[in-house]
């Protein structure tokens, strides 16, 4: 017969709490992209900032994680580099490190969408844990939003990105086997299930490489 353990029996946690940065950072986000959305929807930006700031502190990030969760595309989004001096003056050097960390581009005009990503992946390998725990949530947020999308449109939903079909999975396969190279965590986990997922879902038609010299000629 099974037995409920008493309340006094188990651990007691204390939940994190997240303070007036965390909602300056909030409204600082909201603001800096208002009037923004989601790919091909009318869902506010600010909706995936939400939802990377939720599955960071769900993996045990503390309040600055959380932070820079919210403000991970403040610097390529809104303003380049002074946009990320004002991310360091209003909420430090840790944050701004890591907004650093997740921001493929910095200047305006964006250079090319392949030159981009193949940067990324480069700078990826070098980021220390907390940089890539808030870049793997970003990526697994993206990619559940990617097989929703594609539930509800099917193969429509390739006109939106700017690498197409084959160039948005490969750069989730190759973001997928640079998190895998370091030890696993719960948003690393679910990440390559989601990519798994994904690739199931479109085919092996899907599953054709480039050459990084094709992949290349591609404008962002």
């Amino acid at each position: 017969m099974a037995v409920r353990a008493k309340t006094k029996d188990l651990p007691q946690r204390t939940a994190l709490k997240l303070g007036p940065r965390f909602l300056r950072a909030f409204l600082f986000a909201a603001e800096k992209h208002a009037g923004q959305a989601r790919k091909a929807s009318t869902i506010p930006y600010i909706a995936h900032l939400m939802g990377v700031a939720s599955l960071v502190l769900e993996a045990g990030g503390d309040e600055d994680l959380a932070i820079a969760a919210l403000l991970h595309d403040v610097v390529e989004d809104c303003g380049g580099m002074p946009r990320l001096r004002e991310v360091r003056r209003m909420f430090g050097e840790r944050v701004a490190k890591i907004v650093e960390g997740c921001t493929d581009s910095f200047s305006d005009p964006k250079l090319p969408w392949i030159v981009r990503k193949e940067e990324y992946l480069r700078r990826l390998k070098h980021e220390d844990a907390e940089t890539r725990l808030v870049s793997a949530s970003d990526k697994l947020h993206n990619v559940r939003t990617v097989i929703a999308d594609y539930r509800k449109d099917g193969e429509s939903i390739w006109k939106r990105f700017s690498g197409g079909r084959e160039g948005t999975l490969w750069y989730y396969r190759a973001l997928n086997d640079e998190f895998q190279r370091r030890k696993p965590n719960r948003i690393t986990r679910e990440l390559a299930v989601a990519v798994q997922e994904l690739e199931k879902m479109v085919g092996p038609q899907g599953l054709k490489s480039r050459s990084l010299k094709s992949r290349s000629k591609r404008k962002g």
